[in-house]
């Protein structure tokens, strides 16, 4: 069961908010919500989007000392950073999380979902608990925290002008199915069709839109020669990087006119019908 809120989320103390005031009063004031931002895929768009002059609120679960060496890097790019601890599947945490992003930061601008839960089920090892493990942190979340971003931005003073934006991390495996990976799936499925319902119910004040990457980072089922052949497997000869999907995300935020829609980035991977998921494949 998650813990109560009162003990999953929490606001790192006020030492935890620092900048480079020169190169920081320099930046455009915009702030991004990037949630499992500690390591892999949201670590990356966390550092692309504050090259890019974005600050960040940092959410962890329980990679903590990952969270503060990435938010130490944030740091020396001249923004302003805030860690926030949450365990998302806590619905009343996961409520809690942008106000305290605002609190902290004055404003939020973007949400990054990038955080999520990947475990290996099928059709004949499924369970009610895996699918509701995988819908609670991988699909109720982003729900919840566009809500909160909606509410947020129609919040401010400035409400008629201002505008926010959610980002989806969602999977190539939607395009390119096979029977692996069943309960994250049905998640990711369900967010992709979150992400259409969103965009049309949120509009004009936030729009909504999803990034799926290919195979991009190795794991604990696919790494070495084996990884380095799967990634190879798409038409373009190569599937997506850490840095191609953090590009993309970014490109997404800061083009106004994409909302309700996904952006595929797997070098073609979704193209392909493969029996199994990469990470069961064979050599």
């Amino acid at each position: 069961m998650p813990a109560s809120a009162d003990l999953t989320t929490a606001a790192e103390p006020d030492t935890a908010v620092q900048t480079a005031p020169q190169a920081a009063a320099r930046l455009p004031r915009r702030v991004a919500l990037v949630t499992g931002a500690a390591k892999r895929l949201g670590r990356e768009i966390a550092l692309d989007l504050a090259r890019h002059g974005w600050s960040i609120a940092l959410h962890y679960r329980h990679s903590a000392a990952d969270a503060h060496d990435t938010a130490a890097e944030l740091r020396e790019l001249g923004v302003h950073v805030h860690l926030l601890q949450a365990d998302l599947a806590d619905e009343a945490a996961c409520r809690a999380l942008l106000p305290l992003a605002v609190a902290a930061l004055d404003q939020v601008d973007a949400v990054v979902n990038s955080a999520s839960t990947f475990e290996y089920d099928n059709a004949a090892r499924f369970s009610y608990d895996q699918l509701d493990k995988h819908m609670r942190a991988n699909t109720a979340p982003a729900i919840v925290l566009a809500q909160a971003l909606a509410e947020h931005v129609q919040g401010r003073a400035s409400a008629n002008s201002a505008r926010g934006v959610v980002v989806n991390l969602l999977d190539q495996k939607l395009w390119n199915p096979n029977p692996d990976f069943l309960s994250y799936t049905l998640s990711k499925a369900a967010l992709e069709a979150a992400t259409t319902l969103l965009a049309q119910s949120l509009a004009p004040h936030v729009r909504v839109a999803g990034v799926a990457p290919g195979l991009t980072l190795t794991s604990e089922w696919l790494q070495g020669a084996a990884f380095d052949a799967a990634h190879q497997l798409s038409p373009l000869g190569q599937s997506s990087t850490a840095a191609d999907v953090a590009r993309s995300v970014r490109f997404v935020i800061e083009t106004e006119s994409i909302t309700g829609t996904t952006l595929l980035v797997d070098g073609g991977q979704h193209l392909l019908r493969l029996p199994r998921d990469f990470s069961m494949m064979k050599p």
